[in-house]
């Protein structure tokens, strides 16, 4: 439609003489595309994007569609005729569209109440894995039929069903989708990075377009699937996420931008496929052969002649005994091919990237960083998190603590939305076990604080989706369906239950017992589309842990028992520093954010202690790791 009519005079003509005419962006104004994305579903039964509404100049809406052509074909509506239509019915019969508009607005008020349901968490976390078991594909991964989206938030709650519950299944269908998401054309082999998502059953084919989103969730449940199995091909595939991210998706000052488009030089996919002789002009002729061979570059290729590189048919270590030599030395060939056809791809134009720093999406990277410094060691990870964070804290929140929802070219604005803070809070609890420094821990409390003034809905429950202080529309929506991200509310949920157990405030307790009586019922209906909050109720109906850390912060002691800690796959458990000793390290009243009882835990005899307790009972301390490790078992 862009091409086709919004930059063509006629169509230009038309709506500027009958029509304001408003272009929302909907990764800027999240709240407008929601609310009239349920119009469109209600009135058509279906939705998708570009969507077009025309409304009253109340903004109540009477009309809605996706995609319309500039002329009527085919038996779709052309815009035009729809314009010139709707412009003589408002001239001719103003009131009966008046009407038609006030009934629309009526019926797609999102009311305000919870489904009562008598199942308990278990009950629903069960159903919700055997929806995914029924709907997996064994051949290729993934669930359902194309498109496929990894959606990796279903992989995290089936990582820790299995953790909880030690259904092998649940850990295999996460492990089998991973695998084959990396093996297939959604991954970037030569640039890295994954795209949105495959157009096939076999990953193979995507739509090229890249969100920082889906990096970031991707890169927590492979670095979950590596704490699972300590299986390194998971930890490789993180590492290469963020060096991609790290490269191409940062701003100078730490923000990460939203998206590369799909499209360079108008053809979608163009960027990224190859043919055998590109290759081996690149590589030289054997280095070539064996390139196009590994990743099925072929002549006849398989996206419109060319070739997007993939693993589908077979790993490098297989090639390696075909052709008779170690997997090392041909894995080494590969890295060093694949490096000089990167530097030959940046020549060629690159897709258009759109450099909005979206706080949401910045929140859901710097948990993932987080979590990647912690479990790979890797302080290049913890930097970048950390800088990401200063930067939403000198860009996107006002001195009055509230956040804003994006910055771009030195301009920030718009109050941000309930996933602005439940993505972020997210990112400094992450922060928080990454560095043990308090102050993420606090800024953490802050912000659901906000969100509790700011969001809640006092009488019923759950947090609606923007603000009282914002713009308020014709409806005031509360989500928590789990579609390409999870949902503020569910994330939300889980951010309140692992507070409610590092803290002890019973106010943080409160709130999170509301949100799971007041959503377990929705999510009853159809749990699978409901995975982030069903891992929230994992964790709210146990068993889980506190693990609380004592001891000198320069003690190697301390060092060892916090690495093998967060080494460990431990979703049900949240982890504790307390700090001994020298009183500049971390700030005294700080440490008061912290649940009371660990007040009472102190190294033993001026030694690195570990305290593992249970609903609040601690077992024995001990002093030792391996000790720890045990007790982790």
């Amino acid at each position: 439609m862009e091409r086709e009519s919004f930059e063509d005079q006629e169509v230009a003509d038309a709506l500027n003489h009958h029509f304001v005419s408003i272009k929302v962006d909907r990764e800027e104004r999240p709240d407008i595309d929601q609310i009239y994305m349920t119009v469109c579903q209600a009135l058509t039964g279906q939705g998708g994007w570009p969507l077009t509404v025309i409304m009253t100049p109340d903004k109540k809406p009477f009309f809605a569609g996706t995609y319309f052509p500039k002329h009527s074909r085919w038996g779709r509506s052309g815009l035009l005729d729809i314009l010139e239509q709707v412009a003589d019915k408002w001239t001719k019969d103003r009131d009966n569209l008046i009407q038609t508009s006030h009934m629309i607005t009526e019926q797609v008020q999102f009311i305000p109440g919870g489904r009562f349901t008598e199942e308990s968490p278990a009950d629903i976390t069960d159903r919700g894995y055997k929806q995914f078991l029924q709907s997996f594909d064994e051949q290729y991964g993934g669930f359902g039929s194309a498109p496929k989206f990894p959606t990796p938030h279903n992989l995290l709650f089936l990582m820790r069903y299995w953790k909880q519950t030690g259904e092998i299944a649940a850990l295999d269908m996460a492990q089998k989708t991973l695998q084959s998401i990396y093996r297939g054309g959604i991954y970037d082999h030569v640039g890295f990075g994954f795209a949105r998502y495959s157009t096939d059953e076999k990953w193979l084919v995507p739509h090229f377009e890249k969100m920082i989103y889906d990096n970031a969730l991707l890169a927590l449940a492979f670095l979950e699937a590596y704490q699972a199995t300590q299986n390194d091909f998971y930890a490789e595939a993180a590492r290469q996420i963020f060096t991609y991210v790290l490269r191409d998706m940062t701003h100078s000052e730490g923000g990460f931008y939203s998206a590369e488009d799909a499209d360079s030089e108008g053809v979608e996919g163009k960027f990224y496929v190859w043919s055998p002789a590109e290759v081996s002009q690149v590589l030289g002729r054997e280095n070539g052969k064996i390139y196009c061979k590994v990743y099925n570059i072929t002549e006849s290729g398989n996206f419109e002649g060319l070739s997007i590189p993939n693993l589908i048919t077979a790993l490098p270590e297989e090639y390696a005994k075909k052709l008779g030599i170690e997997t090392s030395a041909l894995q080494q060939l590969l890295e060093e091919s694949r490096q000089k056809l990167f530097a030959h791809r940046a020549k060629r134009v690159h897709p258009f990237k759109d450099d909005k720093v979206l706080t949401a999406w910045n929140g859901l990277m710097i948990a993932a960083l987080a979590r990647g410094a912690a479990v790979l060691g890797d302080v290049r990870f913890r930097k970048a998190a950390e800088k990401a964070e200063q930067f939403i804290r000198n860009k996107l929140q006002r001195q009055d603590g509230r956040l804003l929802a994006r910055y771009r070219d030195g301009e920030s604005g718009l109050n941000g939305y309930l996933d602005d803070y439940a993505f972020l809070i997210w990112g400094l609890l992450e922060l928080y076990r990454a560095t043990f420094q308090v102050v993420y821990l606090s800024s953490a409390i802050d912000l659901t604080h906000k969100v509790r003034d700011l969001f809640c809905d006092q009488e019923h429950g759950g947090f609606f989706f923007y603000g009282t202080d914002s713009e308020q529309l014709i409806a005031r929506p509360k989500e928590i369906y789990d579609g390409a991200m999870p949902s503020g509310n569910s994330v939300m949920t889980l951010n309140l239950l692992q507070l409610a157990a590092i803290t002890g405030d019973s106010e943080l307790e409160e709130l999170a017992a509301r949100q799971v009586n007041y959503f377990a019922g929705t999510a009853a209906e159809y749990p699978r589309g409901y995975s982030y909050f069903l891992t929230a109720l994992l964790f709210a109906s146990g068993p889980t842990s506190e693990i609380v850390i004592t001891g000198q912060m320069d003690d190697p002691q301390v060092a060892e028992m916090l690495r093998l800690v967060q080494g460990q796959y431990t979703p049900g458990t949240v982890l504790i520093y307390r700090p001994e000793g020298d009183s500049n390290v971390t700030d005294s009243r700080q440490l008061e954010k912290l649940a009371p009882y660990t007040r009472e835990q102190r190294s033993i005899n001026g030694r690195a202690t570990a305290y593992v307790c249970r609903g609040r009972a601690c077992r024995e301390p001990v002093t030792e790791t391996a000790a720890l490790g045990s007790l982790l078992q």
